[in-house]
């Protein structure tokens, strides 16, 4: 199935992978209400406890990059189906566990099938929609994630008080049972086969895979366990991670040069929209799951809210993020980056209205933070999938999974370091104050600002770098305006000793855009030529050696469009592009 196929068969096939990542990454956040239940139910000691909840978010970034190249080689449907099955079955061996270390056996299993999963979901859109329609499938994406982070507590409540004191907490894990089934089932039907790759299968490098994988874990073990025991976490190891970081690499660098096909492409990190685009992710994911870690435990042991409750009063961020997430799948296309800022600000604004609130005490809280929540789930709306949209929007399908894979390692990092650090903030006071709930919720609060206006200020330095190479290309077009007549630039050479590109850039009716400026961009991520087109849309590049490159060309008012060309190593290739508008209205 490709992108030029009739609409209803890929949005069909986009459902199936929305359910299946909305319940993957439901897990993250619905257990967090349920954790006394459990304790009761099965004897877990905090320690046990702190690993039912970071054990999933721990082997979910394990798996992430190198379960995306998989997905990228060896066939998408494969994997995704064979990791919802996974999940499916994890989730069942979870909410039947008789023990403690039964329970957080599962919870890893089940962490890991659902990184397992979620490069599927990002490839699979990548490979569907191009142009404006991905922006509006990462839209519905956007919004996937955003609901199922903040609806966890609501949904963990409702199954918690209709399955009953004793075994509610189990319901958090069957619910998934149900729902994992028939999305195998639409699955099988809906999803695009996939593609035959005999003759260009790509060697899984293995030694890169465990290096990364260990590099993760040995990041990301003492910050989970910190949020229970911050003096005594392994520390020790952030040492051991930038060791088989630097070893990851190093070998990473011999695998190019000996076989070509390493684990990640370093040159999608030199692409500066997918490299600034993983950067905010990662900062805004530490505040925006920061939020949901202290609100709920200010409100269930500072103000005494059932889990029910603590859920219903985070519903309003819930619900502006789901609504705006679909919104800005649509407007990212028109508006770029400055929606991404928009939606930081927006975020921003809210949370520190959320503390003013706070530090009033009103009586009611709940209803005297949804105004506040609301707008800071209105902006989260416009973060999420857009960021994501524009991070991979210059990233060729066929690193898809891959490049989703390391976005998303990044913002579960990111989600790590930012619940352990606002944890700490917010445990901190709470002791030196001796119980002071109000305090201890302003200060974590602020702790989550901070990295989301950390993210807003990389949001507003890469919107002033893009403007001031507009400025930039738009003198160098003038510039060429003011040329003298008898030095023109040939349109269309006629003979060449060395390797040529040209053709032209339109829009979707034809005509010529002569604000366009096209980049080729070689297999290691460096630019090889870049030009300005002429009046009338047509370009001309000289490479100077022969290859296959990334062609990408942009132009105000337009999304980019990406695409592969073989140069040979003398004469020349014609390569015409076509870009859509920003400026079309939805369907």
């Amino acid at each position: 199935m490709s992108s030029a196929e009739p609409d209803p068969r890929r949005w069909r096939a986009l459902a199936v992978c929305l359910i299946a990542g909305f319940m993957t990454l439901l897990d993250v956040s619905i257990v967090n209400v349920a954790l006394p239940a459990m304790q009761r139910g099965v004897g877990a000691s905090s320690a046990e406890l702190s690993w039912v909840v970071s054990g999933y978010a721990l082997t979910f970034g394990l798996v992430l990059v190198a379960s995306g190249r998989l997905g990228d080689d060896r066939g998408r449907k494969k994997m995704f189906l064979l990791a919802l099955a996974l999940f499916t079955l994890t989730s069942a061996a979870a909410g039947i566990a008789p023990n403690a270390e039964t329970l957080v056996a599962a919870r890893l299993l089940q962490g890991a099938a659902g990184g397992m999963l979620n490069p599927q979901v990002i490839g699979f859109i990548q490979q569907l929609f191009t142009g404006r329609e991905r922006g509006r499938a990462f839209g519905l994406f956007g919004a996937a994630i955003g609901i199922s982070t903040a609806i966890g507590p609501l949904l963990g409540g409702l199954l918690l008080q209709w399955g009953g004191e004793a075994d509610g907490w189990r319901w958090v894990f069957y619910v998934n049972v149900p729902i994992g089934v028939a999305a195998l089932v639409l699955g099988v039907r809906l999803l695009p086969r996939d593609a035959p790759t005999a003759t260009d299968r790509r060697p899984l490098d293995l030694v890169g895979a465990v290096l990364l994988g260990g590099a993760v874990v040995a990041l990301m073990t003492p910050v989970v366990l910190s949020e229970q025991d911050p003096a005594n976490a392994p520390w020790w190891l952030l040492g051991v991670a930038l060791v088989l970081l630097l070893a990851f690499v190093a070998w990473e660098r011999r695998a190019r040069r000996t076989h070509g096909h390493p684990l990640v492409n370093f040159g999608l990190l030199r692409t500066r929209s997918y490299a600034l685009g993983t950067s905010l992710g990662l900062l805004y994911f530490a505040g925006f799951t920061a939020i949901f870690f202290v609100v709920t435990l200010f409100l269930q042991n500072g103000r005494g809210y059932t889990p029910l409750e603590a859920g219903l009063a985070l519903t309003p961020f819930a619900l502006g993020s789901a609504v705006t997430s679909a919104i800005g799948g649509r407007l990212v296309s028109r508006l770029g980056k400055s929606l991404v800022v928009l939606g930081l600000l927006a975020v921003a604004v809210g949370l520190v209205a959320v503390d003013v609130v706070l530090r009033l005490d009103p009586q009611q809280v709940g209803w005297a933070i949804a105004g506040p929540l609301l707008l800071a789930g209105i902006g989260s709306g416009f973060v999420i999938a857009p960021n994501q949209t524009l991070a991979l929007e210059e990233v060729p399908p066929r690193e898809g999974g891959t490049a989703a894979g390391v976005l998303q390692t990044g913002q579960r990092i990111g989600s790590a370091v930012g619940i352990s650090a606002v944890g700490a903030v917010f445990f901190g006071q709470l002791t030196a104050t001796g119980g002071d709930w109000s305090l201890a919720i302003s200060q974590g609060l602020i702790g989550a600002v901070a990295f989301v206006v950390l993210a807003l200020l990389l949001g507003l330095a890469d919107l002033a770098l893009d403007r001031r190479r507009r400025r930039a290309a738009a003198a160098e077009g003038s510039t060429a305006e003011e040329a003298p007549a008898h030095t023109p630039v040939p349109h269309h050479p006629v003979a060449v000793d060395a390797s040529t590109l040209r053709g032209r850039v339109t829009d979707r009716q034809g005509d010529g855009l002569g604000s366009a400026t096209v980049t080729l961009v070689g297999a290691d991520g460096h630019e090889v030529a870049v030009a300005a087109v002429d009046e009338d849309g047509t370009f001309h590049l000289e490479p100077h050696e022969a290859g296959t490159f990334q062609l990408v060309a942009r132009a105000d008012g337009h999304p980019p469009e990406v695409g592969w060309v073989a140069v040979p190593a003398s004469g020349e290739v014609v390569r015409d592009v076509a870009l859509g508008s920003r400026s079309s209205t939805a369907d």
